[in-house]
């Protein structure tokens, strides 16, 4: 069975949105959604990032994070991928709650089920490249190699 996910609202699955309200520190910045610290790294290091961050909710730092009368970082659509994974990755380490949302996914295919975005979601057309979903799966694979190494030095051994 497949998951899919889009609206942060949506239950149990609405957590792995960038827009559910779980905000976390990274660089000793506090973000209030995984949105906002996506969109303020389009413009790192600038006032427009800082504008992001301080937005109040994730659709309007989307909004700003999109204004393309701003210019991008020039390695925007080099590093864009690993920027995500830094922003799930963080955030479902920091959540204990929405973690254990995630590890009980088993193996499943995760999907981000908008037809606006063919790169991070399924697209339109269905068969887009789903960034976000397949970086929520690499997400779940390191959180249990994590989860197994430290159990296993807790002298506990692996987990079933």
């Amino acid at each position: 069975m497949t998951i899919y996910f889009y609206g942060a609202d949506e239950v149990p699955y609405g957590c792995f949105s960038n827009f559910s309200t779980h905000g976390f520190e990274f660089d000793g910045v506090w973000w209030p959604t995984s949105e906002h610290y996506f969109q303020a790294q389009k413009f790192k290091g600038t006032r427009h990032a800082d504008l992001i961050r301080r937005a109040r909710t994730p659709l309007r730092a989307a909004e700003l994070g999109r204004d393309s009368s701003k210019p991008l970082r020039r390695d925007w659509e080099r590093v864009k991928d690993d920027v995500m994974r830094r922003a799930v990755a963080t955030k479902f380490r920091v959540h204990a709650d929405i973690r254990d949302i995630l590890l009980s996914t088993g193996d499943e295919e995760i999907v981000e089920d908008t037809t606006t975005d063919h790169y991070w979601g399924r697209g339109r057309t269905g068969n887009g490249k789903n960034m976000l979903g397949r970086i929520l799966v690499r997400t779940r694979h390191q959180l249990r190699a994590e989860l197994a190494e430290a159990l296993d030095a807790d002298g506990r051994g692996p987990r079933p």
